[in-house]
């Protein structure tokens, strides 16, 4: 770096100046600068395409490799390449999105009332009407779902809301 040196009245004074070498001196850092598959120039891509260079690493930008580098080429692994499955939807009826014109629905969480009235009313009025029901208003063919003990009908409507959510 080039200095300037002038004389004032209370003695030598030094002044910075411009100075258009490098700090380094001619010696480059690229590791500081990395050169991804897009930078550089078409001489440099074709040189790592050829020779790479072991400090300029190849960047997959996240991809995994769909097989290993052998010792002369690319090996391809035919289970590492990815296979989408796409099902055949022909004759579906419903179209592939949902406009964003479809009004809101809101729905209140259901009562236990209404729980009741959804799951067990229409078998409760069948048993009735047929005189299928005991002494004491039991089912005499009780469904799967009256066999349920209070511990175990908690424990599967818990497993079903989990689902759900």
């Amino acid at each position: 770096m080039m200095e300037l040196s002038m004389l004032s009245v209370f003695g030598k004074q030094f002044i910075r100046s411009i100075s258009t070498s490098a700090c380094a001196c001619g010696k480059k850092n690229f590791k500081k600068f990395p050169l991804y598959n897009k930078r550089g120039t078409r001489n440099f891509k074709e040189q790592q395409a050829k020779h790479p260079h072991p400090d300029v690493p190849i960047h997959t930008y996240g991809v995994r490799p769909t097989g290993y580098k052998g010792a002369t080429s690319f090996v391809m692994i035919d289970e590492l390449v990815p296979e989408l499955v796409v099902p055949d939807l022909t004759g579906f009826k419903l179209k592939p999105y949902v406009s964003y014109r479809v009004p809101d629905i809101v729905q209140p969480p259901l009562t236990p009332e209404e729980l009741f009235g959804a799951v067990y009313v229409k078998k409760i009025t069948e048993d009735f009407k047929s005189g299928k029901l005991g002494p004491d208003n039991q089912p005499l063919e009780p469904s799967p779902e009256e066999r349920l003990t209070p511990e175990v009908a908690k424990a599967k409507a818990l497993a079903i809301k989990s689902d759900i959510v």
